[in-house]
């Protein structure tokens, strides 16, 4: 095929469009050019943007597109029209940031609009708004950046923050919905609005809002079948297992965890966090066999996982010794010892100063020390049980799976030790918490 002179990002978009392909068509085809399953249309989109370049992916694209490989290598990055690019610093500048790239691609200057005036939501209106008269391709790669931002800080903000700003994007992105013309294009488009649910699962999950939750995954699951795009249904599903599992419904969660696995290719994060739930699920249950089962699976799985999978964030895994839920499932199997043993070291390679210090990873965090707490006290040491607890509830987001967990090692230590001073004043503490609203952040752009 001849190529134009164009920049790489350029280059593979003319390409793609020549071949009448989707972003995530291109995706898909690639991951089965190269036999892996990491590869999403979002990652297309930073291609195309000049975000990235896909050095280590150039020889399956000039397979797949019949250009000569040194086309595509000697292809020149897209020059900046804007500053240098920084990395923000925390989840304000993130999305300002998102913001900025949007409203200078339109010419609008930055400093139109005030940075700390508006509602978040308001700032993300306006900047859908202002791309909003581009090509629908331009409005998709716009959507997709506030998911891959929301994926990647959801497990550290406030859920009702989070919650608010997705549903203000879903929103938007479901009127745009009834403006599609082209079938590649509302395929694109009905997708994101999939993500998009599955993440105000995740927030709503967070919040303790179940039934939320589950009008999210379903809908997740639904645009899921709409786009022929199984992965998607997974996450969905795996979130309905976690909402089982805290609800104490184990043979719930662990068939929803089955059917996860039947929607992801084995080569997944998904797979691997699916069939690491429904060990624990089986653990929960008491069944020792499927526990037993279920751990070798995902063990298996997480061994086929590349170096690169996501460590933080809504689509991660923590790529540990042991399968994720390892201490929960060898806790509710009774073996308090291996699961002390498991838990610290989980904390000491997941969950390492520095990364708790940045605020990576609060909830996974708390939650760790719970399971600590409650497999010290079923060894019968109160204080190491209670100094893990009061750790956990120290943290500054008590999500409601951190606050389920917290209220069963209240209830253990009120049982096993009803008269220790210890005890009490854990109880008073998680009171304490339990009380305090599930809040938002305190911020200036808040009315």
């Amino acid at each position: 095929m001849e190529t134009p002179d164009l920049s790489l990002p350029d280059l593979l978009k003319h390409l793609r469009d020549a071949a009448g392909m989707t972003q995530q068509q291109l995706a898909d085809e690639l991951c089965a050019i190269t036999g892996t399953f990491t590869l999403t249309r979002h990652e297309i989109g930073r291609w195309e943007q000049g975000r990235v370049r896909p050095r280590a992916w150039l020889p399956a694209l000039a397979d797949l597109f019949k250009v000569d490989l040194e086309t595509l290598r000697r292809a020149p990055n897209r020059k900046a029209s804007v500053a240098p690019y920084t990395e923000p610093t925390d989840d304000v500048e993130q999305v300002g940031e998102v913001l900025r790239r949007t409203f200078l691609r339109q010419g609008i200057a930055a400093a139109s609009v005030p940075a700390m005036c508006l509602h978040r939501e308001q700032r993300i209106i306006q900047a859908l708004d202002a791309i909003a008269g581009e090509p629908l391709g331009g409005v998709v790669d716009g959507i997709g950046e506030l998911i891959d931002h929301y994926a990647v800080t959801i497990c550290t903000l406030p859920p009702a923050d989070v919650y608010d700003e997705l549903l203000t994007v879903r929103t938007y992105a479901s009127r745009m919905l009834q403006h599609v013309g082209s079938v590649s294009s509302r395929t694109d488009l009905v997708l994101a609005v999939g993500w998009l649910s599955h993440l105000l699962a995740v927030a709503a999950c967070d919040m303790g809002q179940h039934a939320s939750a589950r009008v999210w995954c379903s809908d997740a699951e639904r645009r899921s079948r709409e786009t022929r795009h199984p992965e998607l249904a997974a996450w969905a599903l795996l979130t309905r297992a976690m909402v089982a599992w805290y609800h104490w419904q184990p043979r719930q969660s662990a068939i929803l965890s089955v059917k996860g696995q039947k929607n992801a290719s084995e080569g997944t994060v998904a797979y691997a966090k699916l069939a690491s739930q429904e060990m624990r699920a089986a653990a929960m249950a008491g069944d020792a066999d499927r526990m037993t089962s279920a751990r070798r699976r995902a063990s298996k799985a997480i061994a086929v996982l590349p170096a690169d999978a996501p460590v933080t964030g809504a689509f991660s895994i923590n790529l540990a010794e042991d399968p994720p839920y390892t201490a929960t499932s060898l806790l509710f199997a009774g073996r308090n010892e291996e699961a002390v043993v498991a838990t610290n070291r989980v904390i000491q390679t997941v969950y390492q100063p520095e990364a708790c210090q940045r605020g990576e990873h609060p909830s996974g965090y708390a939650r760790s020390l719970l399971i600590l707490g409650l497999a010290q006290a079923g060894l019968g040491r109160l204080d190491e049980s209670v100094a893990a607890g009061q750790a956990a509830l120290a943290g500054s987001r008590p999500a409601w799976p951190t606050m389920v967990l917290a209220g069963k090692l209240d209830k253990v230590l009120t049982q096993q030790f009803p008269q220790a001073r210890q005890s009490a004043e854990y109880h008073a503490r998680y009171l304490e918490a339990v009380r305090a609203p599930a809040g938002r952040r305190p911020c200036e752009d808040r009315e």
